[in-house]
């Protein structure tokens, strides 16, 4: 079982940089907004704490499965499952950004629509990559391997790339009204908390 368990290693940490995207999702800094804005902060946060557990689960999925000595077939049914998962968690967050309109600022509505095409793209890009691990041929432990070294690259190139719409709509005022939200807070976790 050698084989896989470096790679496996790599591939949690490139998971543990794609967990960043949803803690930007819990705000920074703290001050007074609109109500209109709060309401929007409140709906935005209520809809992605669940999702930011759920992403939360799939990357400890992976890590658990990473520090036990599992079979590809293993690994290969957790990764599918965990990919899955994410992918769906952030379609979700997309929708709820979505659901919630444009927040009460200038260039609100692109903010919005930028955030949630960016949010879409990062659930189907993890969709692909499920696709991806239940292709791999869990009999032959090498290509198994080089199989998870490629899905560990496109991972890593996914946490580097991508939430700069997110980043863009939590500017000022929003990220202020979303740092005030209960479910905000608790969306962060120990250890990872975003402080700004």
């Amino acid at each position: 079982m050698e084989g896989t368990n470096p790679v496996n290693k790599k591939l949690a940490a490139a998971l543990s940089g794609g967990a960043v995207l949803v803690l930007a999702l819990s705000g920074c800094s703290s001050d007074d907004s609109s109500d209109k804005l709060n309401s929007w902060a409140k709906q935005v946060c209520d809809a992605v704490q669940p999702q930011a557990k759920k992403i939360e689960a799939a990357n400890a999925a992976i890590q658990k499965q990473t520090s036990d000595n599992s079979t590809p077939a293993e690994v290969q049914k957790t990764d599918a499952q965990a990919f899955q998962d994410m992918s769906d968690a952030y379609k979700a967050i997309g929708t709820a950004v979505t659901k919630a309109g444009a927040p009460d600022v200038d260039n609100g509505q692109k903010k919005q629509q930028d955030a949630v095409k960016e949010l879409n793209g990062i659930s189907t890009q993890y969709g692909s990559l499920q696709k991806q691990v239940a292709d791999l041929d869990t009999k032959d432990q090498a290509k198994f391997a080089d199989g998870l070294k490629d899905i560990a690259t496109e991972l890593d190139k996914l946490s580097k790339s991508g939430n700069d719409a997110l980043k863009t709509l939590e500017e000022g005022d929003v990220g202020k009204a979303m740092a005030e939200q209960q479910s905000c807070k608790s969306a962060s976790t120990p250890g990872s908390a975003t402080t700004g």
